[in-house]
């Protein structure tokens, strides 16, 4: 199976898919002359022209706009934020009239629309540029929310965003661009609100997204070395989320660690915790345990950042943790 980077799984997902239903439109920042900020939708201008690959001025407020008119029209656009950072400037768009324009024209209209980009830390960005919203726009009814790990759930999940009939948030990783993966050259599709076991394990449960799932599987390796079996979750998707892959986990392992790059109050591994201990309370042999950011704005400095973000060793501490080992 041939090897690509998760930008080109992400371009041949909407090059696909813009092949296929002539509504379908990219709007955003440099995503045409420039062939995007990150080179995601490098040479989709040349293929498709300026009136479904579209730049826009730096106006986030606006240009979601524009694709929630469309989408109501009867188009499917894939916004794209040059970060997620930024899209806090059209969040009355997305919250107040992407998520919520079926449930108040009483299915009348509806918003089938990706709005996609990079979140997160990215290096030395400084806190306001390195900031996770899963949580906030997972909390939103009426919103999907999408983060994939790699470049063939990337490919997969996006083309069945893309294909959804409500708003879809969809967050990638600066960080993750130039990574590589295998990815079929046939049609697939992955989807929306499935978990993927990436390693099955008999001793705890750890549950992660996104860029966080690289943190996960080398601390998951750690383990092994030290005897330690891991069952490893990729969640894919944060909302809807796949409670009954984590719970079943759970009840062989009886241990469960979540990890995640957002902050601790109120947040997805919040949520997980929650439902685990309800529904699986009776399984577990140790209280669930979460490794996340600190509960700082993110600093600038490297060490700083080191100190701040979820890591290997964090990890495994975790897990030894609620394996009651030093």
């Amino acid at each position: 199976m041939r090897t690509i980077q998760f930008r080109e799984a992400l371009r041949e997902a909407m090059s696909e898919e813009m092949r296929r239903d002539e509504r379908i439109f990219l709007m955003g920042e440099e995503v045409a002359e420039y062939n995007g900020a990150y080179k995601v939708s490098q040479g989709m201008l040349d293929e498709f022209g300026p009136e479904r690959v579209i730049d826009t001025p730096i106006a986030e407020l606006g240009f979601a706009g524009i694709g929630v008119g469309a989408a109501m029209n009867g188009l499917r656009p894939i916004i794209e934020f040059m970060t997620f950072n930024f899209s806090l400037v059209a969040i009355d768009q997305i919250i107040n009239s992407a998520a919520k324009i079926m449930s108040m024209s009483g299915g009348q209209y509806t918003a089938p629309m990706v709005f996609r980009g990079p979140t997160g830390s990215a290096g030395m960005l400084s806190s306001q540029h390195s900031q996770n919203f899963e949580n906030w726009f997972a909390n939103t009814p009426g919103l999907k929310v999408v983060v994939p790990s790699n470049p063939y759930d990337a490919k997969g999940l996006l083309k069945a965003s893309i294909r959804d009939e409500d708003p879809v948030i969809f967050m990638e990783s600066e960080q993750m661009y130039g990574d590589k993966g295998e990815v079929p050259e046939e049609e697939y599709v992955i989807p929306i609100g499935v978990a993927d076991v990436k390693r099955a394990g008999n001793d705890v449960t750890i549950v992660s997204f996104g860029k966080m799932m690289k943190i996960v599987i080398a601390a998951a390796e750690e383990l092994q070395k030290e005897g330690i079996s891991a069952e490893v979750i990729d969640l894919r998707t944060v909302r809807p989320i796949d409670y009954k892959a984590i719970n079943e986990s759970v009840k062989k392992t009886n241990r469960l660690v979540v990890v995640e790059e957002a902050w601790p109050l109120a947040s997805i591994s919040s949520e997980i915790a929650f439902n685990v201990q309800h529904n699986s309370f009776d399984y577990l042999d140790a209280p669930v345990k979460r490794v996340t950011c600190r509960d700082v704005p993110l600093p600038y400095a490297p060490t700083l950042i080191e100190a701040s973000l979820p890591n290997i060793e964090r990890t495994v501490k975790a897990v030894k943790d609620v394996l009651y080992k030093k």
